[in-house]
């Protein structure tokens, strides 16, 4: 197949091209090289690529038109649709920043397709639009009407903009609410990157919510491994998938998560571990934006497309660090 992948220069969007490209799909890639965090990062992502024949644009979808002409020229066969402005706490500072990639180019998005159709629209949601709900395991069959960041908002929006188009125009789509994703060649402005960062440098780090955090870590290679699975099998209006209304949308939700929540105590002593070296803790309370604990139910996504995340996350810490050594030296 022919599949676009907004956002390949991003973390999750870069490995997501990658097992593309490795199981031969032709990949179209497409990225604005934002300096959200750092360019040079996401060029190096670009680079990990070149080993393999894909056509890249760089380019904004928030930009009117860059998406239209793009599938009017590529014609690609489905689309997984990762660009976004990520961060809860960036939100509170820059809000402008997530209407503009979240939603207004989440409708680019979505007329382009509307305009020229694609067989499968896989997007981005987060496990953020969980907010305040305080029922564990968090399951696709909650109502999530009550975000506590903007970020969470945009991509709840994201969710009633796809499923507005599935209804309207029969467009399949599928959104995956991520839970706290992780692994080498990550964003720097998460937790794992900046505790690794400020340990080697003997740096204190800041510990919110004094610790008591409890997150469902997963690792990057088992969301990929669930993007591929979801992105191969559309969702079928004529089937009983979720609720009957959301069938008949050709629409669907799902959770990936490890399902296996850790404490953020605990993952800091992993990574010690990993380092060899202990971190200076500065323990701070709950920061505005943040939830206490997620936890990832995840029945919808094994019974339709039998997978289950599974890395342990002693594993996927020791890849971050041995990434990051050899990324940074």
């Amino acid at each position: 197949m022919k599949i676009l992948v907004t956002g390949n220069a991003g973390f999750i969007g870069n490995f997501t091209a990658e097992a593309l490209l490795k199981r031969g799909d032709q990949v179209v890639g497409i990225d604005n090289l934002n300096d959200y965090y750092d360019v040079d990062l996401k060029k190096a992502r670009l680079k990990r690529l070149e080993q393999y024949s894909h056509t890249q644009h760089i380019a904004d979808v928030a930009k009117p038109g860059v998406l239209s002409a793009l599938l009017a020229r590529e014609k690609p066969d489905r689309i997984v649709h990762l660009a976004a402005q990520a961060g809860v706490r960036y939100s509170l500072e820059n809000p402008h920043a997530y209407i503009d990639a979240n939603i207004t180019g989440f409708l680019n998005v979505l007329e382009a397709v509307r305009e020229y159709g694609t067989e499968h629209l896989v997007y981005a949601s987060t496990s953020s639009v969980y907010g305040a709900n305080t029922h564990m395991p968090f399951s696709e069959s909650q109502r999530v009407d009550h975000p506590v960041s903007l970020y969470a908002a945009t991509k709840k929006s994201n969710e009633l903009m796809a499923h507005t188009y599935s209804h309207l125009f029969n467009i399949p789509t599928t959104g995956l609410r991520f839970f706290t994703v992780y692994g080498p060649w990550g964003r720097p402005d998460m937790a794992l990157f900046l505790f690794t960062r400020k340990i080697l440098a003997g740096e204190p780090i800041d510990v919110f919510n004094h610790g008591n955090h409890k997150r469902d870590f997963t690792y990057v290679g088992d969301v990929v491994e669930g993007i591929l699975r979801v992105l191969d099998k559309p969702p079928n209006k004529n089937l009983a998938i979720q609720d009957t209304d959301i069938a008949r949308a050709n629409y669907r939700i799902f959770n990936i998560g490890s399902n296996n929540p850790v404490e953020l105590l605990t993952y800091i002593e992993l990574l010690e571990k990993a380092l060899g070296k202990k971190a200076i803790k500065n323990m701070l309370p709950m920061q505005a934006g943040d939830v206490a604990d997620t936890y990832a139910d995840l029945t919808e996504l094994m019974s339709s497309v039998n997978y289950k995340p599974d890395t342990p996350i002693e594993i996927g810490i020791q890849n971050f660090v041995d990434w990051y050594k050899s990324y940074y030296g």
